[in-house]
């Protein structure tokens, strides 16, 4: 009897592919025209110009040395404008002198310091005196207060004078860092940057600091200041900001500096 034949079985086929989700179209390999157009963008993007925290922009040493240079020529030797006759009471003017202009306080002080030119002076002219002595001067009662209070503190701590030192100076009533660096500097010859209004507008119109409080312009200032220029540099500053680089309408037709200058603020100069 013959076999019965054996059933052909369908043949597999090669299981598909899975399909790409929606939405998400399957990646080409790139080309090689495509990778050198993009070699060729990437060299020709230029690099970021903004400064970084460790050097203020477009502060050159060159253009630096140049801005004191002419503050120089102009003023060689700048001066403090706060009347004084020892290191007492070049402290109590300073003291004085915050939020109050330099001519108000020697008004005040002439007849002060004439009284009293050391802190044991002061202690027995008494609270009420000194008061009545500066009452012409802003926030004088909280002033008069903390000049009583430093002068017991000289006594006291200091033997009556005043220290050479910044830490000592900043621990007194009424004494931050811009009084003592201006202490440090004109009563012991330092090498000191103080930081007042008008250092702060004309350290960042001209970019010598982007600093965003008086401490990082001042950090930034005594970094890129020469040396030989240091000493006077605040001095240069503060009269330049409080008579030519002022707040409201800068004088730039007058400015030794104008064409180092890129202020927004700049006022054309013919």
């Amino acid at each position: 009897m013959p076999r019965a034949a054996k059933p052909k079985l369908p043949k597999r086929s090669a299981p598909k592919a899975a399909a790409a989700p929606p939405g998400k179209p399957k990646a080409k390999a790139p080309s090689k025209a495509s990778a050198k157009t993009a070699q060729t963008v990437t060299a020709a993007r230029p690099k970021s110009t903004k400064p970084s925290a460790a050097q203020p922009a477009a502060s050159s040493a060159n253009r630096v040395s140049a801005i004191f240079q002419r503050f120089h020529a102009a003023e060689p030797e700048p001066k403090g404008e706060l009347e004084h006759s020892n290191p007492y009471t070049l402290l109590v003017a300073v003291v004085l002198s915050a939020q109050a202009t330099d001519a108000g306080v020697n008004k005040a002080t002439r007849a002060l310091f004439a009284r009293a030119d050391t802190p044991a002076k002061m202690l027995a002219l008494g609270e009420d005196q000194v008061r009545e002595h500066i009452k012409t001067i802003g926030l004088f009662r909280n002033k008069a207060k903390n000049v009583i209070l430093l002068s017991e503190k000289l006594i006291t701590e200091h033997g009556g004078t005043v220290p050479a030192d910044r830490d000592a100076l900043v621990a007194l009533p009424g004494v931050g860092r811009k009084t003592a660096n201006v202490v440090l500097n004109m009563a012991f010859g330092h090498k000191t940057m103080a930081v007042d209004t008008h250092v702060f507008r004309v350290a960042h119109r001209l970019g010598l600091s982007h600093g965003k409080n008086p401490e990082a312009v001042e950090d930034d200032l005594m970094r890129i200041v020469p040396d030989g220029y240091l000493f006077h540099a605040h001095h240069w500053l503060i009269l330049h900001g409080r008579y030519t680089c002022l707040a409201r309408a800068p004088k730039c037709a007058a400015c030794p500096v104008a064409d180092l200058c890129a202020s927004e603020d700049k006022v054309a100069v013919p």
